[in-house]
């Protein structure tokens, strides 16, 4: 048995067997969408997979640099960080690139603690789709920069004067990716054998940085893929002696690093409610009202898509970044481009999107605003035509400038609790007020270079 042929708990136990393993890896997804996990026995995975089993529910109570949230009120020293119940998934099963016969699953809070993980709060908005009559077909494209560099050496050099796998602005470039073509292959051959299959892969604009389009799946299996493919992409890079950085933007100097997201619908029957070829663009009434509702709600849900201090230094305009919840078509100065298409391929890229952000979170966001703009049947504003940044917008779709201000949209907004809960809005809203109030304790640079003698 292959392991993506795995789908039940007996297919699990058996493919285990066969492969005569002593222990195998489980992880799951923080708020963050940092993939945290162990090596568990063969005793107890075979139980886990029948019973599940405890993960203490700290992961769900502190930061990227596993610092604790003072503010939490669903785990805390107040609480004791007890355990959370967790099960594994068996579809989830996958060979593990660089250690031999190893096999991984992916996991998911339960009961309570459901309500505030990131991959329940994707089902949650897929459920809902499905209410609806809809199923939801999405791809994740990833831009990220690779540095000749180790974990103890950017820390030496205090994340300063870093070098870059390859020099200079030049993207699509045919030449780097033949002399680094080791490397592309080794991309691509994780891709394949740890099922997220990369469509598509090249050097973008910008020293070390590389762009891959993971292939398009149910938008479940899409947010698995993403964060199965940001987190091993770290791994084979440090294998590798080098480092790999999703930052939004490590440096003023380069454009930052997207997450562009690309979503379509598709009705019971599997066909795209999108595409109708009577409409301009191909455009159909309910990919508008979707479109309208992206629009709509991106303002509000903003702190989903860009959910770290460092996000906001990505939207600045003429960096390919969108700074106010525009449209337009094949138009990539907007935050939301139409592609028209044929029925398979008609769709809308939420371009907002960075390579910081949780997959399962904003894949969630992008979805749960097109619905609520298919169920109050909104239309989008005007399509914005040539460059969206050198143009004036209403102000009722400039995006918030901060984290501290998204996140308080977010906390007022009466869609959001809808589709995530209201458990899961007052949870996320304290991790980022966290996020910002950690931010504000630090003296930059910046700072001292400016105000140190004179001011």
């Amino acid at each position: 048995m292959e392991a993506r042929q795995v789908k039940s708990i007996r297919d699990a136990m058996a493919i285990v067997e066969d492969r005569e393993l002593t222990h195998i890896k489980v992880g799951l997804f923080d708020i963050d969408g940092v993939m945290r996990g162990k090596y568990m026995s063969k005793a107890k995975f075979f139980s886990a997979l029948e019973r599940g089993f405890a993960f203490c529910d700290v992961v769900l109570g502190w930061d990227v640099k596993d610092q604790l949230y003072d503010n939490a009120k669903y785990t805390g020293w107040h609480t004791g960080y007890p355990d959370a119940p967790v099960r594994i998934l068996p579809h989830t099963c996958r060979d593990v690139v660089g250690e031999e016969g190893m096999l991984l699953f992916i996991a998911e809070f339960a009961k309570e603690a459901e309500a505030l993980c990131p991959r329940g709060i994707l089902r949650r908005v897929i459920e809902k789709a499905e209410t609806m009559g809809f199923s939801a077909m999405a791809a994740l494209e990833y831009e990220f920069f690779l540095f000749n560099e180790t974990p103890h050496s950017i820390r030496e050099k205090n994340f300063r004067n870093l070098e870059t796998v390859t020099p200079d602005w030049f993207g699509y470039s045919m030449i780097r990716n033949s002399v680094h073509s080791g490397l592309y292959q080794d991309i691509l051959s994780m891709a394949e054998t740890m099922d997220f299959p990369i469509e598509g892969i090249h050097s973008e604009t910008g020293p070390g940085v590389i762009e891959a389009a993971i292939t398009v799946d149910n938008i479940e299996a899409a947010a698995d893929k993403g964060a199965l493919f940001k987190t091993f992409m770290k791994v084979l890079a440090q294998k590798r002696g080098l480092m790999a950085t999703f930052m939004a933007k490590w440096s003023g100097d380069y454009p930052g690093q997207s997450g562009h997201i690309h979503l379509s619908l598709r009705n019971k029957d599997g066909a795209s409610v999108f595409y109708d070829p009577s409409q301009a663009h191909n455009m159909s009434q309910l990919q508008r009202y979707f479109l309208a509702g992206q629009q709509h709600l991106m303002p509000e849900f903003l702190c989903m898509i860009a959910p770290t201090i460092n996000s906001y230094s990505r939207m600045i305009p003429g960096f390919w970044a969108p700074t106010d919840a525009t449209w337009g078509i094949e138009n990539r100065t907007t935050a939301l481009r139409v592609i028209p298409g044929t029925a398979k391929s008609q769709r809308v890229e939420y371009r907002l999107g960075a390579a910081d952000a949780n997959p399962y979170l904003a894949l969630a966001a992008a979805l749960a605003s097109g619905l609520y703009g298919i169920e109050h049947k909104l239309e989008p504003g005007e399509q914005v035509k040539g460059n969206a940044y050198e143009q004036t917008h209403d102000a009722s779709i400039a995006l918030p400038s901060t984290l501290w201000d998204a996140t308080q949209s977010f906390k007022q907004s009466s869609a959001a609790e809808c589709f995530f809960g209201k458990a899961f809005v007052e949870h996320y809203a304290i991790s980022r007020e966290w996020e910002e109030r950690e931010f504000r304790k630090h003296v930059s640079d910046w700072e001292m270079e400016r105000y140190f003698e004179i001011i």
